[in-house]
């Protein structure tokens, strides 16, 4: 995500824009890192009633994405691994070595490769496996019936189910984003937040503030991880799904249908909301990488032992996020 290079006009104004902007970069990228540095084995909660928690074997896995039925996996060699439902042949994943990161929807599923460029497969219908051409992008995020990408240049694009008639914000200075059943979220570089699409539950009525690090989206509500490690969560609230755990010691985050799921700084997982089917029956431990809720199931990477790039990730993660706080006074 080099796309965070400060842009302003000249003064000391512009140092501090770049300065903050910087801080944001190094934010964004060490999560992006931390989700995906420690290859490990797999392990999956929740709902299982079509294969979606089999995980497979093995101990190199570096992402992990959790679908409506599915699940896919990104391997250290860069390839790709998917098990579940497969009425749409979203499992059937692309040959090749040069993934970066994956992102399961519902029907369908979305990949990242190494040169820019988006595949997807599974269900055609509404587009949602028509990507957009080019090899700029640097981020995807695969909703319910739709998907959004992120340009190197900080723009948005997005196709699938009714984007034409929701599309993304103009702009130049979004640096994360994601995908919820009919809506969707950005970060822009200043920390703050934008949503649209379907607002039945107020899922893109965003709050207010220029801290925020971590965005997800579920079903019909909307979660976000804000610089000082605390979490807010908006939109439906069934099942207590707004209902965020107390504490500033939160690192990632992910939504699903009516529940979600948060890792804390010391690895442990921490779940929330609807949990007829064992979706917030998180498994015990801190020792937990990459993770990702679907619908109703969840999924993880057990790391190898910590290493040394892991915990300097971290470091440069939170020390970022106490400068911005302090520029912030």
């Amino acid at each position: 995500m080099l796309i965070l290079a400060a842009r302003g006009r000249s003064g000391g104004a512009v140092d501090m824009t770049r300065v903050k902007t910087t801080l944001w970069a190094l934010v964004v990228i060490g999560f992006a890192w931390l989700d995906t540095a420690e290859a490990g084995p797999l392990v999956a909660w929740g709902d299982n009633t079509v294969g979606q928690c089999d995980v497979p074997g093995g101990g190199d896995f570096v992402a992990v994405s959790a679908g409506g039925g599915h699940s896919v996996a990104l391997k250290s060699d860069g390839s790709l691994l998917a098990w579940g439902w497969n009425a749409w042949n979203q499992c059937d994943v692309p040959p090749g070595s040069d993934f970066v990161a994956v992102d399961a929807g519902v029907h369908f599923s979305l990949a990242l490769r190494e040169d820019g460029s988006l595949i997807a497969w599974g269900s055609d219908s509404a587009g949602r496996i028509d990507v957009p051409a080019g090899n700029d992008f640097v981020a995807i995020a695969a909703g319910e019936h739709h998907s959004v990408a992120l340009r190197r240049d900080g723009s948005l694009v997005a196709w699938g189910l009714d984007t034409g008639v929701w599309p993304p914000p103009s702009g130049n200075d979004f640096i994360a984003i994601a995908a919820g059943g009919w809506h969707s979220l950005a970060i822009r570089a200043d920390g703050s937040l934008v949503g649209w699409g379907v607002n039945e539950s107020g899922q893109i009525d965003v709050p207010d503030g220029n801290d925020f690090i971590a965005i997800a989206g579920g079903s019909e509500h909307s979660l976000a991880l804000r610089a000082d490690g605390s979490l807010v969560s908006w939109g439906s609230d069934w099942y207590g799904v707004d209902d965020v755990p107390e504490g500033n010691d939160f690192i990632a985050i992910s939504a699903g249908d009516s529940f979600s799921v948060a890792r804390k700084k010391d690895g442990s997982l921490t779940a929330w909301g609807l949990a007829d089917v064992g979706q917030c029956d998180v498994p015990s431990g801190n020792h937990f990488e990459a993770f990702s809720v679907g619908a109703a199931h969840g999924i993880a990477i057990i790391p190898e032992p910590t290493s040394l790039l892991g915990l300097l990730t971290m470091a440069i993660v939170w020390l970022a996020a106490t400068w911005l706080r302090r520029l912030r006074r």
